[in-house]
C-alpha cells in the first residue's frame, strides 16, 4: 500500500509514535502548501489512501479525475466541507473519518482569552525590548463569558469560565440552551442580547451551509466597545471583511484569532496580523502531540483495516472496501 500524506507543515508525523503503525507499507510525506492541481495530481498519481491533516487539502473531482488509482481517504478527524464526498463516491473512492477532541481546541482557546485580556503578547514585546510594564489588562473574573455553541468544547470552557468565576451566556440551537442552562448557566434571551451583553464572546460551531457567514457586521456593531471577541473554530462563520470593518469602527475592541479565511498565512503585512486589536495565532486548537497521536493514529489504523478488507465504517458506504 502507498499512503501519501501531503500538508506536514511542522515535519512531525514521523516523530509520532503511531508511524510506527505503517511499518511495511511505502509513505510519502510533504511538508508544504500546495494547491495547484496539477502538482497534487503528479504528488498523489500513485497513492492508494490519502492521509489528510484535517481541512488543508481540497479534494474534489477536478482533482480526483486524476487519480485514478486513488481507493481511499483517510481523514484526520471528522470529514468537512473540503472533501467532495459525492464526488469521491463517483471515482469510486472511499472516504473515512477519525474522531476528534475538545481537549486541545478549548485549551488554545482558554490560552487566547487570558493573553487578550490581560495584554500578555505586547507586555513580553516591550520587555524583550528592554520596557517594563508596558500596558494594562484586565481580569476575568466578574467578565460575562459568552459562548455560541454548547457541544463538547463550549461545554468544557463554560466550566474553565467557572473556575476563574466568569459567569457563562449561552447562544445557539435550543437545544443548546436548554443544556446550558440545565448546567446552571444563563441562555441568552436573544441574538441580540447575546452580542450586545458578552464581554467576552467565543464562537464553537462546525462550519456548514447553514453557518457559513452565519456572523454579521450587524451582530458585532451590538458588541461593547470594550468586549473581546475569540474564533478557534472557522474563519467563514463572520461574513466577510465583517470582522475587520467592526474592529475598526470599534465593536468590539478586541478579537482573538486561530483562524483564517485564507491559511496558511506567509505575509507579515496581512491585515488581520498588523492590526492593534487583534491576538493571532497560526490555527493552533488542534495541533498538539496527544490530539495527533489519537488523529493520526486513527487515520492509519483506518486506512489499515480498509486494505485488509475488514469491516469499515464509511462516510460513502456506496464504495465498498476491498475484500480479501
Amino acid at each position: 500500500m502507498h499512503i501519501v500524506i501531503p500538508d506536514d507543515y511542522q515535519n512531525v508525523i514521523l516523530t509520532l509514535d503511531c508511524f510506527a503503525t505503517l511499518k511495511g507499507h511505502q509513505v510519502s510525506i510533504y511538508h508544504d502548501a500546495v494547491d495547484d492541481i496539477r502538482l497534487l495530481a503528479e504528488r498523489f498519481a500513485d497513492a492508494d489512501a490519502l492521509v489528510l491533516t484535517r481541512e488543508r487539502t481540497r479534494i474534489d473531482d477536478a482533482l480526483l479525475a486524476h487519480l485514478p488509482k486513488l481507493k481511499l481517504i483517510s481523514q484526520t478527524g471528522k470529514v468537512s466541507s473540503h472533501i467532495d464526498v459525492d464526488a469521491c463516491t463517483r471515482h469510486g473512492v472511499a472516504v473515512m473519518e477519525g474522531r476528534g477532541s475538545p481537549i486541545a481546541p478549548a485549551e488554545l482557546t482558554w490560552a487566547l482569552i487570558i493573553n487578550a485580556r490581560r495584554q500578555l503578547f505586547p507586555a513580553m514585546q516591550g520587555m524583550y525590548d528592554g520596557l517594563w510594564q508596558v500596558n494594562l489588562g484586565q481580569r476575568l473574573a466578574g467578565q460575562t463569558l459568552g459562548i455560541w455553541g454548547y457541544g463538547k468544547i463550549g461545554q468544557r470552557l463554560a466550566r474553565y469560565a467557572q473556575a476563574f468565576e466568569m459567569p457563562v451566556m449561552v447562544w445557539g440551537s435550543d437545544a443548546s440552551r436548554q443544556a446550558a442552562v440545565a448546567d446552571g448557566h444563563r441562555a441568552a434571551p436573544s441574538r441580540e442580547a447575546f452580542f450586545a451583553e458578552s464581554d467576552v464572546l467565543t464562537l464553537h460551531l462546525r462550519l456548514a451551509e447553514s453557518t457559513r457567514h452565519l456572523v454579521t457586521a450587524k451582530d458585532l456593531s451590538l458588541m461593547k466597545t470594550n468586549a473581546l471577541l475569540v474564533n478557534t473554530s472557522r474563519a467563514e462563520l463572520i461574513a466577510p471583511g465583517a470582522l475587520l470593518e467592526a474592529l475598526n469602527l470599534g465593536r468590539p475592541g478586541a478579537a482573538a484569532l486561530d483562524v483564517f479565511e485564507q491559511e496558511p498565512i506567509f505575509d507579515p503585512a496581512h491585515p488581520l496580523l498588523n492590526h492593534p486589536a487583534v491576538l493571532c495565532t497560526p490555527h493552533l486548537g488542534y495541533v498538539e502531540r496527544a490530539g495527533y497521536e489519537l488523529y493520526f493514529g486513527d487515520a492509519f489504523a483506518n486506512a489499515r483495516a480498509f486494505f485488509n478488507g475488514e469491516e469499515c465504517v464509511l462516510a460513502n458506504p456506496e464504495v465498498r472496501p476491498p475484500r480479501e
